[in-house]
């Protein structure tokens, strides 16, 4: 959404000036190459050889020598699994100076390592845990749309690592950089990568507008049906989004007696089950918390975050959500770094990330899986009305100096709720451009 002020700083102008520009961002859609051109993975670890294999199948030009490769790098995976002692890190050196000076326009670094908390020698543990320090400054010196992530494995988690390196190569995460993402060791069936969410029914809270209406459109382009839901007020809205994605509208405020129940009868009734549910719906009051009213304050608290509680109770009650079951709850950059008259915001998404981490850990043997997305600075109508220093602070104070779109958010829903991604449980993923807030 541009508005005057960034079309000023984008104009032949200023770019004669030498004002830095932002890089138009490789964006997924479908048909598209996962990764342009070959994708270097080297580093040795227990990952290397299978990461190699599910690349290819995925139709990606791997390389395992920069002497295989005239021109540009797509990406580079460094594979530091099995890294025991300081000493070893220097293969991030070794391996990645080279490589990186060969990265091209959009191009995607992944370092695959071991989660730390699986670990007890006390060199190993701080050799993988360096690895993130790593992955972090990275990010932020890569420059032309190019991203650094980085995967930890609990165990011999090979197909939960394949799918979150295909997730951090792809265009799906180009609002995504400096991320640690934690797999374990469940396995995945495979699926059709066009429509890897054939079959599945989806509600989406929140739906009618913005970022809930980008989640639907994602979902259902994946294959999901989709269950639309909102606040009766925005019926209008909400038929339109329903009918655009070929799902069904449930008018419902999730916060009324019984939303729950109402949201499964309905999945059920009309699409014979329920299998993912986004909590996207949520509101803003702000204001100074000295100057803010007990309303204010309540009616975030109750939207945000205790709906939520309220709702999952039916939504994980008998003939609900089963086997490959995904639930996703959107919190926010300000749930982790916090945000100034927004203490009641703050509040309640941090609540979501507590949830996320107590939840997950009582369904998993359930084979459910609960995670959060932590969106920075998002280009909607909300945002445009933010003070014009606000505004423009938050979309150049990132690595990618600029704001995500609802589509970003959107993409790594989708990715969440795949059933290539069962091995991700108990997460919370920033779709922020590695943001300078809460870094």
């Amino acid at each position: 959404m541009a508005d005057l002020f960034s079309t000023l700083m984008t104009s032949p102008l200023a770019k004669k000036a030498g004002v830095p520009q932002p890089t138009r961002l490789r964006r997924y859609t479908p048909g598209d190459l996962l990764v342009e051109g070959p994708v270097l993975v080297a580093g040795g670890g227990r990952f290397e050889k299978s990461l190699v294999g599910r690349l290819e199948l995925a139709g990606v030009s791997v390389v395992t020598s920069l002497d295989e490769v005239d021109g540009r790098l797509g990406g580079l995976v460094l594979d530091l699994s099995a890294a025991l002692d300081p000493g070893e890190l220097g293969q991030l050196h070794n391996l990645g100076v080279p490589a990186v000076k060969r990265l091209d326009k959009n191009s995607r670094v992944v370092v695959v390592g071991t989660d730390p908390s699986t670990l007890t020698d006390v060199a190993e543990v701080a050799t993988q845990r360096a690895l993130e320090g790593f992955v972090r400054s990275l990010g932020k010196e890569l420059r032309f749309g190019a991203t650094a992530n980085h995967v930890l494995a609990q165990g011999q988690a090979d197909d939960g690592v394949a799918s979150a390196v295909v997730f951090f190569l792809s265009g799906r995460s180009a609002y995504v950089d400096g991320q640690t993402v934690r797999v374990n060791e469940a396995s995945t069936q495979p699926v059709d990568a066009g429509t890897p969410l054939a079959g599945k029914v989806a509600v989406v809270t929140g739906a009618a507008r913005g970022i809930g209406a980008e989640i639907a459109a994602v979902l259902a382009r994946d294959g999901a049906t989709v269950v639309a839901v909102d606040v009766p007020a925005a019926g209008e809205a909400l038929a339109q989004v329903a009918n655009e994605v070929r799902g069904t509208a449930l008018q419902l405020d999730v916060t009324s007696e019984g939303a729950g129940r109402r949201v499964l009868e309905h999945a059920v009734a009309r699409h014979g089950s329920i299998d993912i549910v986004v909590h996207n719906a949520g509101i803003l009051r702000d204001k100074l918390f000295v100057n803010m009213s007990e309303d204010k304050w309540a009616a975030v608290l109750d939207v945000n975050l205790r709906s939520i509680v309220r709702m999952n109770e039916a939504l994980l009650g008998e003939g609900a959500l089963g086997e490959g079951g995904r639930i996703v709850c959107l919190s926010s950059i300000a749930g982790i770094a916090g945000n100034r008259g927004q203490t009641n915001y703050a509040t309640s998404k941090a609540g979501l990330i507590g949830l996320v981490d107590a939840l997950s850990a009582q369904v998993q043997d359930r084979g459910i899986t609960v995670n959060a997305v932590a969106p920075g600075f998002i280009e909607t109508a909300m945002t445009r009305s933010v003070p014009f220093a606000t505004r423009e602070m938050g979309r150049r104070m990132n690595s990618l100096q600029q704001g995500g779109l609802p589509r970003d958010v959107a993409e790594t829903i989708a990715w969440l709720a795949q059933p290539g991604a069962a091995a991700v449980t108990g997460q919370v993923v920033r779709v922020c451009g590695q943001s300078l807030l809460g870094a």
